[in-house]
């Protein structure tokens, strides 16, 4: 399965990395595992800011909205470090289509080192399972949401 937009690894082993000012811009993903994907590792220290994603078409994409700061390759019991990549001034814009899974917008950030600065706007995200109400998570999310859906409540000030 072909990923998606995915911004990372970064901060693997401890390591500094620094990633910023990246735009992505009308595109249209069918049946990838990630829509647009922000991932870094436990532990390690940076960032990732300045980063948009606008005028995004989804067909089936399975997480189609993604900030993980907690990625971990599951085969060590990962434990919780204090130390994390920072991801800030975030842009989701303009996203339109269905999710292949319910969670449709899944924000996990660091309880240290919380993502700042996340704003959504015009979302109109569906799951494909057309029974059921796609929804969306948030984890130590600081932003805002605007004209979304599903909605993004859980985003603190």
């Amino acid at each position: 399965m072909v990923a998606g937009f995915s911004i990372g690894s970064l901060g693997k082993d401890g390591m500094s990395s620094s990633v910023e000012e990246v735009r992505v811009q009308n595109c249209h993903l069918k049946g990838t595992m990630y829509g647009a994907r922000i991932k870094t590792w436990q532990g390690g220290s940076g960032y990732a800011r300045k980063i948009s994603f606008q005028g995004i078409t989804l067909d089936q994409v399975h997480k189609p909205i993604l900030i993980n700061q907690y990625y971990c390759n599951g085969k060590n019991n990962c434990k919780n470090q204090t130390s994390a990549v920072q991801v800030s001034d975030v842009l989701y814009q303009g996203f339109h289509g269905t999710s292949a899974t319910e969670v449709a917008v899944e924000l996990s950030c660091s309880e240290n080192i919380a993502c700042s600065n996340i704003v959504l706007e015009d979302i109109d995200i569906r799951y494909a399972d057309s029974d059921k109400i796609a929804q969306s998570s948030c984890d130590n999310a600081h932003g805002t949401s605007t004209n979304t859906f599903p909605a993004v409540d859980c985003l603190e000030p």
